[in-house]
């Protein structure tokens, strides 16, 4: 799988979205600008009346005790037929690309988003940790089977359980 980095990103064959809201701990992320010194990052998903989702997304500045930040968006699903294509927007007029490309499809307890360019990701988990073995599955999955540089990927400081 030499060249997976080279093949359109693939999505998982279908999220239920009413299983996918709540609340989501970062476990690990290849760092976009804006989310520079967070630590204890969470996500949290709630429907809107529109039928579109609010985005919630937490941190800490620089440490566990650091200062609270928040930012409020709303995401919209832009692939009905497996609700894994989705836009979010924090900022108008700008919206990213926000894919599932892993899924725990039974329990949802673990997801990881990627963007189509490669350039973003998030490891998500229910539980601000996840298991040494599961994070090196998935790790080894966005390698061979994704194409995503690994190296780029930043551990995400959590509380302790």
């Amino acid at each position: 799988m030499a060249m997976a980095e080279n093949k359109p990103l693939q999505v998982v064959p279908h999220v239920d979205l009413n299983k996918y809201l709540g609340k989501w701990y970062e476990i690990a992320t290849i760092p976009m600008r804006f989310q520079k010194g967070c630590t204890g990052v969470t996500a949290t998903y709630t429907l809107r009346p529109d039928g579109d989702i609010k985005v919630l997304n937490e941190c800490r500045k620089d440490s566990l005790g650091g200062k609270y930040k928040s930012i409020t968006g709303k995401a919209w699903v832009v692939e009905k037929a497996t609700n894994a294509k989705l836009k979010v927007r924090f900022f108008w007029p700008f919206s990213g690309d926000y894919w599932v490309i892993e899924l725990d499809s039974t329990g949802y307890q673990y997801a990881v988003v990627g963007h189509p360019n490669r350039k973003y990701l998030w490891i998500l988990s229910r539980t601000p940790q996840m298991s040494d073995s599961l994070y090196n599955e998935l790790l080894g999955r966005l390698q061979n089977v994704h194409g995503y540089d690994i190296s780029k990927l930043k551990r995400t400081p959590q509380p302790a359980q």
